[in-house]
């Protein structure tokens, strides 16, 4: 195993290991940067924007991750790989951590918890087995089970759940964060059905799946999460 090794995981590029192989997917990674942009502009106009570190942090982030995943969809190795799902990773982990903290309030301790678990539910979800009789979708395609996404799912749970807390408590960052989650549970959708649909999605003579559509749906959604954290996620609204 090396990691130059070529990856063909997606509709878009099927078998060909050319560098523009997947353009829809690569050119949508435009929409972080995108997100990103927004995001610091609406950080900068702030109160106090010189000493929003971590919110910094996150917004660089997504800049990180519309240039990994367009670093993916256009190299298509395994080191690219990494570069995708890396700051995706550490974006979901930082966030779960800022919420747990910043938007309920919980002590550091509770945070590690929160933090483990979500851990721990990842690598379970992630190796789920998949019978095809049981779950056809993508298995059937000769794919991963639901096409690699349901190590995404407790990142699902954990939006809806800590929309729904805040929504209980009266929390302005509530409804931000469920939309977040809702949007999620579309986008995971359009991710899992990419090569169910391959064949019927034909644009400029190749088909293109719905991959690109996965991209534009999480910078919405992340850029809607940032602006969470901006409006509602100031230190001093801690309690205590």
């Amino acid at each position: 195993m090396s990691w130059t090794d070529r990856i063909f995981a997606y509709c878009e590029r099927a078998g060909d290991p050319a560098f523009w192989a997947e353009p829809f997917n690569a050119v949508s990674n435009v929409a972080f940067l995108i997100a990103a942009l927004a995001g610091a502009v609406m950080l900068a106009r702030s109160p106090g924007a010189g000493s929003r570190l971590i919110e910094w942090a996150l917004v660089a982030l997504v800049t990180v991750i519309g240039i990994g995943s367009f670093l993916f969809h256009t190299y298509a190795t395994r080191w690219a790989s990494v570069a995708d799902t890396a700051p995706i990773g550490i974006f979901m982990i930082g966030y779960l951590a800022y919420a747990t903290r910043r938007f309920l309030g919980a002590p550091y301790l509770a945070v590690g918890v929160a933090v483990a678990m979500f851990l721990v539910a990842m690598r379970w979800a992630s190796a789920i087995p998949c019978d095809p009789q049981l779950l056809p979708i993508t298995v059937a395609a000769g794919r991963p089970c639901f096409n690699g996404s349901l190590g995404y799912v407790p990142a699902l749970g954990a939006l809806l759940l800590i929309g729904a807390v805040l929504r209980l408590r009266g929390h302005t960052a509530g409804w931000p964060v469920l939309a977040a989650g809702a949007m999620f549970a579309v986008s995971l959708v359009l991710r899992t059905v990419d090569f169910e649909v391959c064949g019927t999605t034909s644009f400029w003579g190749r088909a293109r799946g719905t991959h690109a559509l996965w991209h534009m749906l999480n910078a919405l959604l992340l850029f809607i999460l940032l602006a969470a954290a901006i409006r509602h996620g100031r230190r001093d609204s801690l309690p205590g």
